[in-house]
């Protein structure tokens, strides 16, 4: 080898190293701060109801916190949805939760400035509204429910919120029109394959797993939730405006919507703090978010729409200001 072409070649490997430090260098910037011990201590993180997608969510995120921040412990508590969540997030029961924008708004609206200390830390996804029978129901429409034993969630839970607006708008008192059931995703599905309800609501990220296992057993479909009922539902007040009328995309359960889209309902689901989390964790809390998404999401096939682009629109709520640090790091 001619000495020219032993220094070329050992500048080509100089030139290597040091792209694969860059590489390497900006990798664990994206992973974890250099230089910067993680933030440790113990939070609450409100969660949701067994088979349903919050609780899911919440146990996996606690599992990718616990590698950026080993030190950071994370107590998971079940809830019944939206509505307990802001609840115990208000009142300093939890330090983290997950809530749909309409029952922070909802909230806001039912006790004026509670959630005045309340931020976001990242648009999450969209829940869709489900209602749902057996398939050889006669109920076709939201008015076939009259007279009908409905599940409409749980007490203080998004479903029991936005299933009594469904009701209304298609002109049904959800005390006297329908026989009003308690129950969630987590109960709701066995009661209507043993035929004690008629049809039950649930929102929720899609696919839900307590949806998706009651397709191995029962043959079942979805009443259309059609754009009318949504536009009555904007006149109701202010929370309502987080509605939209949108399709459930036909591949959320195949074996049951065999190829065909459903008019529904779809509300953003919200990653929820106070001002006084330490903005430093919120920072890393917010990172973890977005860079879990393709782990959470093999699991989890909601977390797949976590995005960068949207995840900072955490209306009705301003951001916290770590996560606003976060997504000006990271801004392009």
């Amino acid at each position: 080898m001619s000495r020219l072409s032993f220094h070329l070649d050992r500048r080509r490997a100089l030139w290597s190293a040091a792209a694969g430090t860059v590489v390497l260098g900006l990798l664990l910037w994206w992973l974890l701060p250099l230089g910067e011990e993680p933030p440790s201590g113990t939070i609450t993180f409100s969660t949701g109801t067994t088979a349903g997608v919050y609780q899911e969510y919440g146990s996996r995120l606690r599992t990718e916190l616990a590698k950026d921040m080993p030190g950071l412990k994370v107590n998971l508590l079940d809830s019944n949805g939206s509505g307990e969540n802001v609840q115990r997030l208000v009142s300093g029961r939890a330090d983290v939760t997950i809530a749909a924008a309409d029952a922070v708004a909802t909230y806001e609206s039912d006790h004026p400035g509670s959630v005045s200390r309340l931020r976001g830390v990242a648009r999450l996804y969209d829940d869709y509204v489900q209602l749902v029978v057996a398939r050889d129901s006669d109920i076709r429409t939201v008015a076939d429910l009259r007279g009908k034993r409905v599940a409409t969630g749980l007490p203080r839970s998004g479903v029991r919120l936005i299933a009594n607006r469904v009701l209304e708008a298609a002109g049904l008192d959800p005390d006297r029109d329908v026989t009003a059931v308690s129950e969630g995703i987590d109960t709701g599905p066995r009661r209507l394959r043993d035929g004690k309800i008629d049809a039950f609501f649930w929102s929720g990220g899609v696919p839900t797993s307590g949806l998706r296992e009651l397709a191995d057993s029962f043959t079942f479909r979805f009443v259309p939730i059609d754009a009318d009922l949504v536009a009555r539902m904007h006149h109701k007040d202010e929370a309502t405006s987080y509605y939209r009328a949108t399709n459930m995309p036909e591949s959320a359960y195949p074996t049951i919507q065999n190829g065909a889209a459903v008019p529904t309902i779809a509300v953003s689901n919200l990653l929820v703090t106070r001002t006084d989390m330490d903005p430093r964790l919120a920072e890393w809390l917010t990172r973890t978010v977005l860079k879990s998404r393709d782990e959470i999401g093999a699991h989890v096939h909601s977390a797949q729409l976590v995005d960068l682009r949207t995840a900072i629109y955490t209306d009705p709520l301003p951001l916290h200001e770590g996560a606003r640090r976060y997504y000006r790091s990271v801004k392009p």
